[in-house]
């Protein structure tokens, strides 16, 4: 099974949760974590999953606006977070509506502050629509990880998102399973 994480990061901790995540998947197959500013076209070729994820923003996905935002909050002398060296260029907004999927499986997460996420928001909601929209196959709802108000990644969360993304990964095998069977056979899951 060959994974695609592409990762939009600001800060650097939707980047930290995608090396993770990478990490874990690597005992069942090629993985290749990509900034979403290195993501073309060819290097989703061939993939069977591809996860993507980014931080949230006023409520959702990324803009121009809220980047060049971030990037100048980062500037600032009293600044305690520092600008992930991929986080200039384009979003995953940009990267996403020019893509076709092709009904290779996919799945999204989003880095955001502690909070209901009616009052956060979730990037990953809108990652996950606009993956739907261009042909991906979501396999699992969206996911959200929690940061701390320094942006770094709040206790716990890089290992859950590591067990999250095997989650992902079986899913998906499962999946492919049991739409590759003939009519009527049945796929029985393998112990782990």
């Amino acid at each position: 099974m060959r994974t695609v994480i592409v990762y939009e990061s600001m800060y650097g901790a939707t980047r930290a949760l995608a090396e993770r995540m990478g990490e874990a998947l690597t005992q069942r197959g090629g993985v290749d974590v990509v900034p979403v500013s290195g993501a073309s076209r060819e290097c989703l070729d061939g993939a069977d999953l591809v996860l993507v994820g980014g931080p949230t923003h006023v409520h959702g996905m990324t803009t121009p606006r809220s980047r060049h935002a971030a990037i100048e909050a980062a500037a600032k002398p009293d600044a305690t977070v520092e600008v992930d060296p991929d986080a200039e260029g384009q979003g995953l907004r940009d990267w996403l509506s020019g893509l076709d999927g092709g009904a290779t499986s996919a799945a999204a997460f989003d880095t955001r502050m502690h909070g209901p996420a009616v009052l956060t928001g979730r990037a990953s909601r809108g990652i996950d629509k606009r993956l739907r929209k261009h042909g991906f196959a979501t396999v699992v709802d969206p996911e959200s990880f929690l940061v701390e108000k320094d942006g770094s990644l709040a206790e716990g969360e890089a290992d859950r998102a590591a067990a999250w993304a095997v989650s992902v990964a079986r899913t998906t095998m499962t999946t492919t399973a049991r739409s590759e069977q003939p009519a009527g056979s049945r796929t029985t899951a393998a112990p782990e």
